[in-house]
């Protein structure tokens, strides 16, 4: 059984992640290259349970519980050391996983076990930078992660089936309900997404309607949480463009940019970045 669990990075994903596991009463050891940036985690943390507090689904005792569950650190291998299983949450960037599950080979004991929080690299090739690739898969939450039930359980070639029902049994520990893919480029639903993302960013390029048409048509006609361009400028223009390049590269022109969106990021209007998107956009 997992019982301490470290979180690499302390970004929006990563501080999720570790409130997630902290609140299934597991031990939990953050780490990121600043105190500052550990701060802001925390800070976010704290908000996110006090959300829980008020809408009545933890007490402030079970809520202050939670936090004492968490410790912070900058020393990598301070950290980790002596975890069950690391979740790496750091940036889309392969060459940057890489280097971090480098050092995590290094430095945790050798039967733990290393997962990659990617929504769409290569979790075999992240495996490759270990030593232990049958101890290394994709572990897929989403925002944010306290609230969202899904984990997408990514096996990458050479991940072994007991790795497979560790990550399983301690997401159900977790109280997520989780789905097991293979190793493919943007595995279910970052596939999914992008394809019906792309989609509708076509349509608005071509005046089929209004960035607020579209969006209340999927909203209300498909009954949707959000609409897609507005998910789009939430999630980031230059991510919406990075991923369907690499997309694009798997599968062929199906998921090739819409010129409106390279238009968009060349302009830097990245959406919630910079607060200029689909919504502020003048042609």
């Amino acid at each position: 059984m997992a019982k301490t669990i470290a979180v690499v990075g302390a970004g929006l994903m990563g501080s999720g992640i570790a409130q997630s596991v902290a609140m299934a009463k597991k031990s939990v050891r953050l780490y990121d290259i600043s105190e500052a940036a550990l701060e802001k985690g925390i800070a976010s943390i704290q908000k996110s349970l006090s959300r829980f507090v008020k809408a009545g689904k933890l007490t402030e005792q079970d809520a202050q519980q939670t936090l004492q569950r968490i410790r912070t650190g900058t020393d990598l291998q301070e950290v980790v050391e002596g975890a069950d299983v690391v979740i790496e949450a750091v940036p889309e960037d392969l060459s940057l996983k890489k280097d971090v599950f480098q050092k995590l080979d290094r430095y945790t004991k050798r039967e733990a076990i290393l997962a990659t929080n990617t929504s769409e690299l290569s979790v075999t090739a992240i495996a490759a930078a270990t030593t232990r690739p049958d101890k290394v898969i994709g572990m897929h939450w989403f925002n944010p992660a306290p609230v969202m039930k899904l984990i997408e359980i990514v096996k990458g070639e050479t991940t072994s089936e007991e790795t497979v029902a560790v990550i399983q049994q301690l997401s159900e520990e977790i109280g997520k309900e989780t789905v097991i893919v293979k190793d493919r480029q943007g595995f279910v639903t970052t596939r999914a997404i992008a394809a019906h993302m792309i989609e509708c960013i076509r349509m608005y390029e071509e005046g089929v309607a209004s960035a607020e048409d579209i969006d209340k048509a999927v909203r209300l006609g498909l009954n949707y949480p959000m609409g897609p361009l507005e998910l789009a400028d939430m999630v980031g223009l230059d991510t919406m463009l990075f991923v369907s390049e690499n997309l694009t590269e798997a599968y062929g022109d199906r998921f090739r940019a819409p010129q409106i969106l390279r238009k968009l990021v060349e302009a830097g209007h990245l959406g919630r970045k910079t607060g200029k998107g689909f919504y502020t956009y003048n042609e």
